[in-house]
């Protein structure tokens, strides 16, 4: 294998291990005997702990912004395309390994002592919340109510690990569907005293 495909695979075998049991209780000896990389190649591949930390949330990040995308160019519509994030987080949710977003899990974990996790987290929500603002300006709507239905995709995650049931993305769906129509009266109302 090359360096390359074997940084991948440690990177693969820590999201797995990290996501299933949680970053602090993986330690190096854990990844080193699940990935079957010795730990001087490890830390040939990976300075610290950290490095694997942040290469795993770059690549969830990838898989994320991959699949949400993916979900949205099959819709026909602006206002189907939005709400296609409910679509996808519903499949996400029924996933057997499913346990929550991997990015407030890290936060919930590191984002206190650090920095460069508590950034990379940042990074990824801004990157969502760019996504969802562009596809709510593209029905008219404004960027307040991007930042409302960011809020019900967040909580929807955090309900459905919790609970350890799916149904959140449904009425998470159901409240955006709510919050549009009324950005849509909103608007509609707004143009009629305009004219």
């Amino acid at each position: 294998m090359t360096t390359h495909d074997v940084r991948e695979h440690v990177i693969g075998t820590a999201d797995a291990l990290f996501y299933g049991r949680g970053i602090q209780a993986v330690g190096m000896d854990v990844l080193k005997a699940e990935s079957g990389v010795s730990l001087k190649r490890l830390y040939t591949l990976f300075p610290s702990k950290e490095a694997i930390v942040l290469a795993v949330l770059e690549r969830r990040h990838a898989l994320w912004s991959q699949g949400l995308e993916t979900a949205i160019e099959a819709a026909s519509s602006p206002r189907d395309r939005l709400l296609a994030v409910y679509d996808y987080l519903a499949d996400w949710f029924c996933i057997d390994s499913f346990r929550g977003c991997g990015f407030i899990n890290a936060f919930g974990e590191l984002g206190a002592v650090s920095p460069s996790v508590a950034d990379a987290v940042r990074s990824h929500k801004r990157s969502f919340q760019a996504s969802l603002t562009r596809l709510v300006h593209d029905i008219g709507g404004s960027s307040e109510l991007a930042a409302q239905l960011a809020i019900l995709a967040e909580g929807a995650q955090t309900t459905a690990a919790i609970s350890g049931t799916p149904e959140a993305a449904g009425q998470a769906r159901r409240a955006a569907e709510s919050l549009i129509a009324l950005s849509d009266a909103g608007l509609r109302e707004a143009l009629a005293v305009t004219s």
